[in-house]
């Protein structure tokens, strides 16, 4: 990033953010003036990722999202750099798994749960009660289409972010009125983590949205700074489908 904005005085944090939606989510976070804390498990992709958004701006901190030293060290360093933690914003995920639910491992199973739900409740509480609870907030939890109807071949995956959905219900309810959380749910998004549905036939692949592309990182970007803005102080415990049109092709043969 070029030109930095004047500092709005907010700071967040981003989970997953070395690459993809995360990294769409910081930079667009960062564009308006917020400080960042963002992680993700490669330190080496990490560090790129803090040169590139902007080190005056932007921490990184290594690790497994799923961990809770992890976690804690992240808000820790979060509220040392930065002094405050008004926005959290859980795109850790994982999806190492890929075929019919009946034969899933459950012990893969149980590895998408940590990582995908498990996690961004750890991450919740403590910034809940590291800043949100007195100063309040906003919290955004990147969902997905697959956790809103049946997921073929990647149904682990699916259920985790249904419970996600689920989570962010649970969690506006009780950080209210103080802390609005809501959930994005993006369609295929062109990130490395998605490019098993797309490689190679992209054209195909978007053939079926009525807008005619799959969504980029910048897509899910710009709905998260929405979501953690002052225009959507009246919105929580929503998710916002952000997925090019595809479900309206829901039905139609």
């Amino acid at each position: 990033m070029t030109e930095l904005p004047e500092l709005s005085g907010k700071a967040a944090v981003v989970t997953g953010a070395s690459r993809g939606i995360g990294y769409g989510v910081a930079e667009a976070l960062i564009a308006r003036g917020d400080r960042v804390a963002i992680t993700g498990r490669n330190e080496d992709a990490l560090k790129e990722a803090v040169e590139s958004l902007g080190s005056e701006r932007v921490i990184g901190i290594a690790g497994k999202a799923h961990d809770l030293a992890h976690q804690a060290e992240v808000v820790e360093r979060a509220m040392e750099a930065f002094g405050r933690v008004d926005y959290l914003v859980n795109n850790a995920g994982t999806n190492p798994v890929f075929g019919p639910i009946a034969d899933v491992d459950l012990d893969v199973a149980r590895k998408v749960f940590e990582t995908n739900v498990i996690s961004a409740l750890g991450f919740a509480q403590k910034t809940w009660h590291a800043w949100q609870k007195e100063h309040g907030g906003a919290i955004v939890n990147i969902a997905s289409v697959a956790g809103l109807s049946a997921a073929p071949f990647i149904g682990a995956y699916g259920i985790s972010k249904a419970a996600m959905i689920n989570l962010t219900q649970q969690l506006a309810h009780e950080y209210a009125p103080g802390v609005r959380v809501n959930a994005i749910a993006p369609a295929v998004v062109k990130t490395k983590f998605a490019e098993a549905l797309y490689e190679g036939r992209e054209a195909e692949a978007a053939a079926g949205y009525p807008l005619k592309r799959l969504g980029v990182p910048s897509d899910i970007g710009g709905a998260a700074a929405f979501l953690t803005s002052e225009q959507s102080d009246w919105i929580t415990g929503q998710t916002l489908v952000v997925d090019g049109g595809i479900f309206l092709n829901a039905g139609v043969a």
